[in-house]
């Protein structure tokens, strides 16, 4: 393992009574090829799975992926629950076709937001793009243990907006 992917160790899986299995493999290869340490829990992965892994594992972020239309409620929670644990830094990613239902993508992002995820991408987001803003944010968090709205994101940080 090349000191790069260690430095960039995420959990991976896909949550609640999903199986759609093909996309978080497909997520795996190509963030290892990108220099992350993937921890993929599979599919079915219930919240309290995700955390556990992220702190026996000490990643850096969580990707959480959902293609059943079922994120919202799956979701619920996720991030009082990691800052419950302890994890009050931990970079949460969710992605997929969160919502049943025609929706606007700016709306279901919203949401997302508003429930504690740092990012919120579309079934066909750019993997190179994420791999690129997964890194960045993880090194946004790493200087110091101070609260996760104590430092801005990467994309903040580069004058992009949110």
């Amino acid at each position: 393992m090349s000191t790069e992917s260690q430095d960039y160790k995420i959990v991976l899986g896909v949550i609640g009574a999903d199986c759609h299995a093909v996309g978080n493999r497909i997520l795996t290869s190509v963030l290892t090829q990108g220099g992350i340490d993937v921890v993929n829990l599979g599919v079915m992965v219930a919240q309290d799975e995700f955390i556990e892994a992220a702190l026996s594992e000490q990643a850096g972020a969580i990707l959480v992926s959902s293609i059943y239309g079922h994120g919202e409620l799956d979701c619920q929670d996720f991030r009082a629950r990691c800052e419950e644990r302890g994890l009050t830094d931990i970079v949460l990613y969710v992605g997929g076709n969160l919502v049943i239902g025609k929706q606007e993508f700016s709306v279901v992002e919203a949401q997302f937001r508003e429930m504690g995820f740092d990012r919120v991408f579309h079934p066909s987001a750019d993997l190179q793009e994420v791999i690129g803003l997964l890194k960045a944010d993880i090194d946004a968090n790493r200087p110091a243990q101070l609260a996760r709205n104590s430092r801005p994101l990467a994309d903040e940080r580069l004058g992009l907006s949110a």
